[in-house]
């Protein structure tokens, strides 16, 4: 019985150490846009300069798209078919968790005092903070100057002085995101 009782506290554990770590990604795309023509790119730099984080980020995250879009042979170009442009956001998330464990009983009588009774526990509230980041990664038809797939990541963003954990980390938002790209690709690999 007390590994049954378990079992939920474990889950719950994994649940939080996976979702730290994981990017969300969702897509979107045109689907009159033909990206089998796509096969050159460029930097859009009147985009890139806008979103707000370090240079030093900027670099790395296009770093990693160009390995990225590099691996799958498409090439950069001054005159390309499409235009590659980035968007970031951020905010602070506050949880909260309530970890009142443990046995007890409620309230008593004494002819001389009344009470809300008392127990043995441990936890109480825990509230953690932490920030988590988007970056958005924009496709952009380079003749028609029109949107034609943008990816979303959103996930923890690791405060660390580790600049290889941060290369990693935006290696592994960029990897994730550019997974659904092209859109017919990824529909053809599921």
């Amino acid at each position: 019985m007390k590994n049954f009782k378990l079992i939920p506290l474990v889950a719950l554990t994994l649940v939080v150490l996976t979702s730290c770590t994981s990017v969300r990604v969702v897509s979107d795309y045109d689907q009159k846009a033909d990206f089998n023509t796509y096969k050159s790119y460029a930097f859009y730099k009147t985009g890139i300069d806008k979103a707000q984080i370090s240079d030093l980020d900027k670099k790395r995250i296009l770093r990693a798209i160009e390995a990225e879009l590099g691996s799958r042979g498409f090439v950069k170009s001054d005159n390309p078919d499409v235009l590659i442009s980035i968007f970031t956001k951020e905010r602070e998330r506050v949880d909260v968790y309530n970890n009142n464990f443990g046995w007890g009983y409620g309230g008593f009588y004494n002819p001389w005092v009344w009470g809300p009774g008392w127990g043995w526990g441990w936890g109480g509230n825990n509230v953690s903070t932490r920030t988590e980041g988007s970056l958005y990664i924009d496709v952009i038809d380079a003749n028609k100057k029109e949107l034609v797939w943008q990816g979303r990541g959103v996930g923890t963003l690791n405060n660390t002085k580790s600049i290889e954990k941060k290369e990693q980390r935006i290696k592994e938002f960029v990897s994730q995101i550019l997974q659904e790209y092209p859109p017919n690709m990824a529909v053809a690999s599921n």
